[in-house]
């Protein structure tokens, strides 16, 4: 049952990682939720979120296709209770020259960060717009300001979504509705390890705490940003990059991403 005066939050990819510390903090926060993963681990991240007094309902759900992430909104509708807040953090990578990457697992990550956060803001959007209000925070990365040598068909999907956000934000400007893009560069998550990418460079390296990068994420959700890379270090890559020649990018990205490249 609905706790009286609790607004309610959608987060995807709330199994682990930025996801399920932006759920934590959604929680925390005063929200009910609704959250979303592509495997089992999301029951028990919602009888740990129950812990903090919200109602919280989970689904196991792929979104990498329209008709799942339309599946999952029918399950956020059957709640009864309109959208506050929908953090869109659903995503997947791959490691990898592209030519020898397996052909459906490339397209599966196109299908995850593009295809199904695309049908699941539309369907989620357009109720927030018939109502006048809602926050939509998207996680993109600071990876879709840099071409992706090793990592191509990810840092293009993050690409798309920084640019998604951007503008998506300027079309429902003065509809009620606020869109942030949430920037993080490497972070603590099991990213790297699905990704296969734990011999390389940056899948070895010291990353974010996942923690403050939803904190961060959230925080400038709340007080209606545009856009927010988290990190010091990632605001000066992020900054960088606008002025550094593509194919410096690509040569730079190489060295941190190439398969085995990695230092013992």
């Amino acid at each position: 049952m609905e706790e009286k005066g609790r607004r309610l939050a959608v987060v995807t990819g709330a199994s682990s990682g930025i996801g399920l510390e932006l759920a934590k903090i959604a929680a925390r926060e005063g929200y009910d939720l609704v959250i979303a993963a592509d495997e089992p681990e999301i029951d028990a991240a919602a009888e740990m979120l129950r812990t903090t007094g919200a109602v919280v309902s989970a689904m196991q759900v792929d979104l990498s296709t329209k008709d799942a992430a339309l599946r999952y909104a029918r399950f956020v509708a059957d709640t009864g209770r309109p959208v506050d807040i929908l953090l869109a953090n659903a995503g997947t990578g791959l490691g990898g020259g592209f030519l020898d990457q397996d052909l459906d697992r490339a397209l599966h990550v196109v299908a995850t960060n593009v295809v199904g956060t695309l049908a699941l803001i539309h369907a989620i959007g357009n109720g927030m717009r018939a109502r006048g209000q809602g926050r939509i925070l998207i996680t993109g990365s600071i990876a879709g300001f840099i071409p992706g040598t090793y990592q191509a068909v990810y840092n293009g999907t993050k690409a798309f979504l920084n640019s998604l956000s951007f503008a998506l934000r300027r079309e429902l400007k003065d509809t009620g509705i606020t869109v942030t893009c949430l920037m993080p560069g490497a972070t603590d998550t099991r990213f790297f390890e699905r990704a296969g990418m734990l011999d390389t460079e940056v899948g070895r390296a010291e990353k974010d705490d996942p923690a403050e990068v939803a904190e961060t994420g959230f925080r400038a959700m709340m007080d209606g940003e545009g856009d927010v890379v988290s990190g010091w270090k990632n605001k000066l890559q992020s900054a960088l990059a606008n002025v550094t020649p593509a194919g410096m990018l690509a040569e730079q990205h190489a060295r941190m991403a190439a398969p085995g490249d990695a230092e013992e």
